[in-house]
């Protein structure tokens, strides 16, 4: 084969000349994220490639064919085993190929496109009543085809089992660049009108049916022995007995034999009723004991996890992070279903019965309440995320995380699989599809030095031994891709070997279809993402005090899961929920970081314009901080990269407007209504473009200093002060209304205050990456907060809170910035832990809009606006999930409006739209970025956010009359 970099040009020329107008990257900075799936090997990509459609997938495969460049087919980048990464050319199915083409609620058929999301293609055929029955706790960023390639199970396997049974055709690409369809009866070409397919695809048929007929024993005693046996291809389904199933048996072949383009799926009636049972135990093994009596009630779902993901939880998420946990160091949730949720909850409180009877359980109970169900799903759903870096700091791994063995050998072969984790020293977090009789465990194997990867490749060894011992399969659902590939030999004859190898050489005669993967396997341990030590200088301003190795282990945080691709649930990622590209997601970048800390495909390190450009469109929300399983916190790397990448250097104009505001306010309150009709005018604009700054936006006004005095004073009360509200630089210079409002609210909660002016936490300095100056700053603050007063401080701006909160600390590194963080409260938070007991604010609105702030959201855990409105007597709180999108400077920035403007799109405007016009509707928004974004959109029509403050000020008009439904 030729070198594939001699390739690529000819590739690229092919290409343009082929298929005009198929997006074809080849730089460093769009193909870094690709050389990672969310396994723990790096494969760089020569081209990342975009169809739009099959034919461009046959131009490419051509073309590719015609250059010795190998392919890689990849859906979400989820794979757990390194199938999705490949050194030539890697199509991106994901991107434009996301088409549902059509839904049959007849016939219970779907036909989608490879890229298409399950979450939507089940968001569509909801609307009928049906569902896709296999559901990957990765549901809201897995592709069809990726499901498809793996041989997906998901959480609800014990009913639905895998994808491969829910596979009616598949629609598919040769490697040499042929289009055919494989249903469940053989194999045909998509155009009968062309001869030369025809004959391709008769030829391809034959030469597979003489095969099966040459290996009938061996596929019959060997496939098929368990629910869960996905290692290697499925020869069994083209046995006579089973019609020359050729579809399904080339589900699960992980893109090494053709590449699909689409796929026609059976759907099935979504169920009326169902019950969720969660079940505590001493550990894994007791749990699994239970498994085989619980399946005899036919449930829908048997999930298991221990104790260690459950505390990582808690410790990334807030205390109410995990609610509805039954006493236990291990858990079983059991799903069961119906048409009537009566005879459905019967059935469940008769099992719980059951199972207490039987004496292994600490605690179980009947879920109810819809959101403790949300709650736990949650924890079970991010399981690969929260077992990959745990609350002591830890990193553990896959390679070993999918094996399965029938459900009644389950408990026996945890119990010696844990005996073998022991011998070998190694620490393992379980989790799984225990009703199925997979375990998907995550190892701390030390894949980073020669003498680790060869202890972790004798531990594989014998893990494969074990689970065959166990009439197992190496893997249940993941595929085996480049962890399991070598290891198959364990599992299966040589005969059975040379059959797989066979069955692709039909297809892909010059292995040029994802290489290295079950056939002709690359070495397990070849291609690791550790093996390359850090060459990038990490020393940083910011500490990093979660992670070990600083800056480079804090980007190594990212393991690939791609919660941050999903377009719904949490706030993380608003960049790429309104692009769509791999490079804008949480994800992508912390993969090009981790290429720039390793020296890889980013060769000039901190000067690297390429991430400079993946961060650009990064809004700094802090979302992922807090969504993102593994805590991934691209904010503070984003903040670390800019303060290195414009050391020493003119930086853009925006980052001296805006991220010196706190200064230049201060200044302007002192002469703020001349200025404010200056800016309103003419020079405005040219001083805003000059800056750096949009001119689509309306620039806030200031507020004079004799506005601030005159706020605070109306707010004295006289009482000795339990609470220091921090006047923060966008309350002071915008809304000083909101510090007057904010000292009426704590005295009437029994909690006064005196006020702290003058000072600044340094966000605008940090969100711009001037991190020498911001540590000035936030010194100069901390220096007259750690004054021995131990009150908690108060701060209505939430940004400014996060900041002080999570900022200093980590910027300064003293004790005390760490004890003035630990007195840092929102007004949220203040009301929430602080206010007297039986404390009423005013009569408030039935309904309210809200726009919680993104770093309140990520950095105050289960202290949120929505659960204080609820709990104060509003009854509707009409949330605007996600970022607003203005975000601080962001959405300021002049080549940033239009993304802002298309995050605002997402949630809020949506939201605001649904309100009628000056109707006093009561919209709440306690970041001075969200009212902003709402003045922005919606003040034209008569609707303006209040802070929260303005909401619960005793002394304000209410902004509707009590109890009124807006």
């Amino acid at each position: 084969m030729t070198d594939t970099t001699t390739a690529l040009e000819p590739l690229v020329a092919r290409l343009a000349e082929t298929a005009p107008g198929l997006r074809v990257e080849t730089g460093a900075g769009p193909t870094g994220p690709y050389a990672y799936d969310a396994s723990n090997y790096r494969v760089p990509p020569r081209a990342v490639v975009f169809p739009r459609s099959a034919d461009d997938v046959v131009a490419v495969l051509r073309a590719c064919r015609e250059a010795h460049v190998p392919v890689t087919a990849r859906g979400g980048g989820t794979s757990m085993a390194g199938n999705a990464v490949g050194p030539g050319a890697v199509l991106d199915f994901s991107r434009y190929m996301n088409r549902i083409l059509d839904i049959d609620p007849t016939a219970r058929t779907a036909r989608v496109e490879a890229g298409v999301i399950l979450d939507a293609l089940r968001g569509a055929t909801a609307l009928h009543g049906l569902t896709f029955g296999p559901d990957p706790s990765s549901h809201s960023r897995c592709t069809l085809g990726g499901m498809i390639g793996n041989d997906a199970c998901g959480n609800r396997s014990v009913r639905h089992g895998r994808t491969s049974g829910h596979i009616e055709a598949l629609e598919i690409v040769t490697a040499d660049g042929v289009r055919a369809v494989a249903d469940r009866t053989g194999l045909r070409a998509a155009d009968p009108g062309d001869p030369d397919a025809v004959r391709r695809v008769a030829r391809l048929e034959a030469d597979l049916r003489r095969l099966i007929d040459g290996n009938l024993a061996a596929i019959r005693t060997e496939l098929g022995r368990v629910p869960r046996q996905v290692s290697g291809y499925q020869l069994h389904h083209l046995l006579p007995e089973h019609g020359f199933d050729v579809a399904r048996a080339l589900v699960g072949t992980e893109g090494t034999c053709a590449v699909v383009t689409a796929a026609t799926v059976r759907l099935m009636a979504t169920a009326q009723a169902s019950a969720l049972l969660a079940l505590g135990y001493d550990d894994v093994v007791d749990a699994a004991e239970d498994v085989p009596e619980i399946l005899r009630w036919n449930p829908t779902a048997v999930e298991g996890m221990d104790e260690a993901i459950v505390a990582t939880m808690h410790a990334r998420r807030g205390p109410d992070a995990v609610t509805g946990l039954p006493e236990g160091r291990a858990w079983l949730y059991v799903e069961l279903d119906g048409d009537d949720q009566a005879a459905v909850d019967a059935r469940a409180a008769e099992l719980l019965d059951v199972l207490k009877a039987r004496g292994r359980m600490t605690g179980g109970r009947v879920v109810h309440s819809p959101a403790e169900r949300r709650s736990l799903w949650r924890v079970r759903e991010d399981g690969a995320g929260l077992a990959a870096r745990l609350v002591d700091g830890g990193e553990s791994w896959p390679g070993w995380e999918d094996a399965a063995v029938a459900p009644e050998n389950l408990a026996t072969y945890l119990r010696d699989f844990r005996g073998l984790l022991a011998a070998h020293g190694l620490t393992g977090v379980l989790y799984g599809h225990f009703g199925a009789g997979c375990v998907h465990v995550r190892i701390d194997f030390d894949l980073a030095t020669d003498t680790g990867r060869a202890a972790t490749r004798r531990f594989l060894t014998e893990a494969a031994a074990l689970v065959v011992e166990h009439g197992g399969s190496l893997s249940g659902e993941h595929g085996d891709g480049r962890a399991r590939g070598e290891l198959l030999e364990v599992m299966y004859s040589h005969r059975l070997i040379r059959a797989f190898a066979a069955f692709k050489e039909i297809f892909d005669p010059e292995g040029l279809l994802n290489p290295g993967v079950i056939v002709a396997p690359a070495p397990l341990d070849a291609d690791l993402a550790l093996h390359t030590p850090e060459v990038l200088p990490v020393d940083t301003l910011f500490s990093f005090p979660h992670d070990e190795d600083g800056f480079a282990g804090a980007v190594r945080r990212c393991v690939g899961v791609g919660r941050c691709r999903s377009d719904a649930g949490g706030v993380m990622c608003p960049s790429y929920r309104a692009t769509g590209e791999e490079n804008d997601s949480t994800r992508g970048r912390a993969r090009l970081l981790q290429e720039m800390v390793r020296g890889g495909t980013v060769e000039d390190g901190w000067r690297s314009t390429d991430v400079r450009d993946a961060l650009d469109l990064c809004l700094s929300c802090k979302a992922c901080s807090s969504d993102c399983p593994v805590g991934v916190d691209m904010a503070t790397y984003k903040a670390e990269f800019l303060h290195q990448h414009y050391k020493g250097r003119v930086r853009p104009r925006s980052h001296y407007s805006l991220g010196w505001l706190p200064l230049t306010s201060r200044l302007v309150g002192y002469a703020a209504r001349p200025v404010n009709a200056l800016l309103r005018g003419p020079l405005g604009k040219l001083l805003a473009r000059l800056g750096g700054v949009t001119t689509k936006r309306r620039i806030p006004a200031f507020a004079s200093r004799r506005a601030l005095r005159q706020g605070l004073r109306t707010a004295r009360t006289g009482e000795p002060a339990k609470t220091l509200l921090f006047v923060d630089s966008f309350t002071r210079a915008f809304r000083p209304e909101v510090a007057g409002a904010a000292s009426r609210v704590l005295a009437d909660a029994g909690i006064p205050c005196t006020t702290e002016d003058g000072q600044c936490c340094g966000l605008t300095w940090v969100s711009t990456g001037q991190l020498s100056i911001a540590r000035r700053i936030m010194a100069r603050t901390v220096a007259r907060l750690d004054n021995g007063d131990d009150r908690p401080i108060v701060v209505a701006e939430p940004s400014c809170a996060a900041a002080l909160k999570r900022d200093v600390p980590e910027l300064l590194g003293t004790d005390a910035a760490r004890r003035v963080a630990a007195r840092v409260h929102t007004l949220t938070g203040a009301l929430t832990d602080l206010a007297a007991p039986g404390w009423a604010p005013p009569e408030l609105p039935d309904t309210v809009v809200l726009q919680t702030h993104c770093h309140e959201y990520a950095t105050f855990k289960g202290r949120h606006p929505r659960d204080l409105l609820g709990s104060l007597g509003v009854r509707r709180v009409d949330e605007a999930e996600g970022c607003c999108g203005l975000a601080g400077n962001f959405g300021f920035e002049e080549q940033h409006y239009d993304t802002s403007m298309a995050v605002a799109d997402l949630a809020l405007k949506p939201r605001l739209d649904q309100l009628p016009d000056a109707t006093g509707a009561v919209v709440v928004a306690d970041g001075f970025s969200c009212a902003t974004q709402i003045d922005h959109l919606a003040s034209e029509r008569g609707i303006r956010a209040l802070h929260l403050a303005e909401l619960l000020d005793p002394a304000a008009d209410r902004p509707g009359p009590p109890g009124e439904t807006s």
